[in-house]
């Protein structure tokens, strides 16, 4: 006889969504009885004939003192230390899955760190070729210094913020993986079904089938890198495709698969999102991806419109991007997810480093996201947004350049506000000078007379010091569509 199984997320010191109904699931004996008790819940089920089991509990309110769930069938199993708070799942690529450990002033950080309402529990890196039904995890872990370390240091601080200001035991399931792209986090209906599916397909095969040639050549290249860096020489200019095949984060579909589907339908507050950098060629394809992928985990969770947020890359060098622009254009495609009920982006602009993909300011971006979150999802009135682009008028010589969220004001860091351009109607951008002017921003340059066109921070690595009185930097814009 099939001895009663959990989903691998009802483990202990687990954290349970308050205030909506909250699925409970997994695999038994077919047709064996099974009852769930949990916090004066009693709900009884019968195992389908392939033995999947699911009942849901009614919604709670959030409990700070630890309750036993238990599940009764042929077999008995409990599963301690349980407290009904806001879950969150955390995913994305390296940026996201840097830990705690990894940060400068870590081990001061995290000897520091005893809060056993705040749980996380990371997902193991697994591709797989269709959804799965289960995952490995490291268990849900309390924040303590023996395992805070290993915590998303971006979901550390995120969670912090809402524990801080809510009250209520927070959890976060963080599921990420360094390298990965977009296109292997959205499952394949959804992901067959966008305007880039030709040309990504069209790639993804050409990369199977050519895998051990493009393997081949990526070594070549690796070895004559290595050399030249070694004599001080300059890196190649160009460099070939990564061997990227399945099992990979590149995979199609694959971590959605092995990631993402095995946690459907646990009961979340909502997600967030830091991804991007390896999709940093192809910003118009992002731009159709990152909705895409949203709604198609808002419909597969059938939560609704649950919130979602992401983290706008920073300033970085790309190497290999003689346009200095690539970057740019990503933010932008980032944006067009915005058009989306209950989403937020945190602007980071000013907490990246130029030389370093991987930047270790992750406290405030953690912060930042956390913000967001405060004032969308919980309405808590927190400063969130720095300055939003709202529209450009002309004035003689000059541009005036209006913002959202400038309420309490604008400033700028150091120096007048770097980074602006203009452009007339030949469409050639000038850098401009720029001053504040109230919560507007007036814009000049004596290489454009009569300007029509102005942009803000519109490079990978642009001097972005442009905030409100809150200190949030205003994100980069454009008010052409050039």
């Amino acid at each position: 006889m099939a001895e009663v199984t959990l989903a691998p997320l009802f483990c202990d010191h687990a954290i349970l969504q308050r205030n909506q109904p909250v699925p409970v699931w997994g695999r038994a004996e077919p047709g064996e009885h099974l009852t769930v008790t949990f916090r004066g819940q009693s709900v009884g089920t019968t195992a389908e004939a392939d033995g999947r089991w699911i009942v849901y509990l009614a919604p709670m309110s959030a409990a700070i003192e630890p309750a036993d769930l238990v599940v009764t069938g042929s077999s008995t199993l409990t599963v301690r230390d349980v407290l009904v708070g806001e879950v969150w799942l955390a995913s994305g690529q390296s940026n996201m899955n840097r830990p705690l450990s990894s940060l400068p002033d870590a081990a001061k950080v995290v000897a520091g760190i005893r809060n056993p309402l705040i749980r996380h529990l990371n997902v193991a890196l697994t591709a797989a070729a269709e959804p799965a039904m289960t995952v490995a995890t490291s268990g849900w872990l309390a924040a303590e210094p023996d395992t805070a370390g290993s915590f998303s240091a971006v979901a550390w601080y995120f969670s912090v913020e809402l524990q801080r200001k809510l009250g209520v035991p927070v959890g976060v399931i963080h599921s990420s993986w360094g390298g990965s792209k977009i296109e292997a986090w959205i499952d394949a209906p959804s992901l067959s079904a966008t305007p880039p599916w030709p040309a990504i397909n069209e790639r993804w095969q050409y990369m199977v089938t050519n895998y051990p040639k493009i393997e081949a050549e990526y070594a070549a290249w690796d070895k004559v890198m290595k050399e030249r860096l070694a004599q001080g020489q300059p890196a190649p200019e160009t460099m070939p495709l990564l061997p990227r095949g399945h099992g990979s984060p590149h995979a199609l579909s694959q971590l959605f698969n092995g990631m993402i589907a095995p946690l459907q339908p646990y009961a979340l507050r909502g997600a967030f999102w830091y991804q991007g950098e390896s999709n940093w060629e192809r910003a118009n394809e992002y731009a159709e991806l990152l909705p895409a992928m949203i709604k198609a985990w808002r419909a597969q969770w059938g939560q609704g419109d649950f919130p979602f947020y992401f983290v706008q890359l920073p300033n970085y060098t790309q190497g290999y991007d003689p346009s200095n622009l690539t970057w740019a254009w990503l933010r932008e495609a980032q944006i067009a997810a915005l058009k989306l009920p209950n989403t937020g982006m945190a602007v980071t602009i000013d907490c990246g480093d130029p030389k370093d993909i991987h930047p270790q300011n992750k406290p405030t971006v953690g912060r930042r996201l956390g913000a967001v979150a405060l004032s969308q999802a919980y309405g808590v009135p927190v400063d969130w947004s720095g300055p939003r682009f709202a529209g450009v008028t002309r004035e003689g010589a000059t541009l005036r350049v209006k913002f959202t969220h400038a309420d309490t004001g604008l400033i700028s860091a150091e120096l007048p506000p770097q980074s602006f351009e203009i452009a007339g109607e030949d469409r050639k951008f000038y850098s401009a000078t720029a001053r504040i002017d109230g919560d507007t921003v007036i814009v000049r340059s004596d290489a454009v007379p009569a300007p029509v066109a102005v942009r803000y921070a519109w490079s990978n690595t642009p001097k972005a010091n442009l905030l409100n009185g809150a200190g949030l930097p205003a994100a980069p814009f454009r008010s052409d569509s050039w």
